[in-house]
């Protein structure tokens, strides 16, 4: 377990990816990217790497404030002991009412931890940068508040050929896009879900595109049609990043 920073609340970064010589190479790791994206001065963030095994001791989960589930190239879907195990962590977490927020992998885990469904997209693998929209009912969220009003769409960055088919009972879905039914969900303002990827940065996706056309996961025309996507439109990270420091620091 690695740990930055000592003062503050305290967070746990529940990685279920490993560190890709490029993000090593340029942030030091995941950990790093996760803290500059969502972190503020004075706050305390724990790395547990859940895809090897790595957990926090039962004793140890009432001191954290909130915990962030990471991205993954498994599926969420799947049977490995680390996810079974990350499975009853979450709902765990969730019975403690806990702040949980799920990134891509992690909202779809989240979601099945929880009791929904959750498979391969029926419109396969979406990559690049993608327009959401927000649903027209949004339910109250505390957390949404800070933000003032809500754009009805945003853009964001994906990268997955997974998605939610069906959110837990008592959640609410608060966007879609074209391709994906569920970009986000909540369970009150302690579960937040979000399928794209708010902590990306462009190179980190680029990456991404350029090892998956290595690994024969997607094909080159594709993979070029994804690249365009991130030459023409720029996410909204700034506003994605507030919302989800909104979340976990909501009380």
């Amino acid at each position: 377990m690695k740990v930055v920073k000592e003062r503050g609340r305290r967070y746990a970064l529940l990685m279920a990816a490993r560190d890709s010589d490029h993000v090593k190479k340029l942030y030091g790791g995941y950990l790093n990217v996760f803290v500059d994206a969502f972190g503020d001065d004075g706050d305390r963030w724990d790395l547990f790497r859940v895809v090897d095994g790595e957990f926090p001791e039962a004793g140890e989960l009432d001191a954290y404030d909130g915990f962030v589930v990471s991205g993954s190239p498994y599926d969420a879907y799947g049977n490995d002991l680390w996810i079974v195990r990350l499975c009853l962590l979450l709902r765990r977490l969730s019975d403690m009412e806990k702040k949980v927020l799920g990134i891509c992998f992690g909202h779809q885990v989240l979601c099945r931890a929880l009791g929904g469904k959750v498979g391969k997209a029926c419109n396969g693998w979406d990559i690049g940068v993608r327009q959401v929209t927000m649903v027209d009912d949004l339910p109250s969220r505390g957390f949404l508040e800070p933000l003032g009003e809500m754009p009805d769409k945003f853009m964001i960055m994906e990268c997955h050929q997974d998605e939610v088919w069906e959110v837990p009972i008592g959640a609410d879905v608060i966007a879609f896009s074209e391709k994906t039914g569920v970009e986000m969900f909540s369970i009150g303002d302690n579960i937040l879900g979000i399928q794209g990827h708010p902590e990306y940065t462009h190179d980190i996706l680029y990456n991404l595109i350029d090892r998956l056309v290595n690994n024969s996961n997607i094909d080159s025309d594709f993979a070029s049609e994804a690249r365009k996507t991130l030459e023409a439109a720029e996410p909204h990270r700034k506003l994605l990043e507030k919302m989800c420091k909104s979340f976990l620091k909501w009380r």
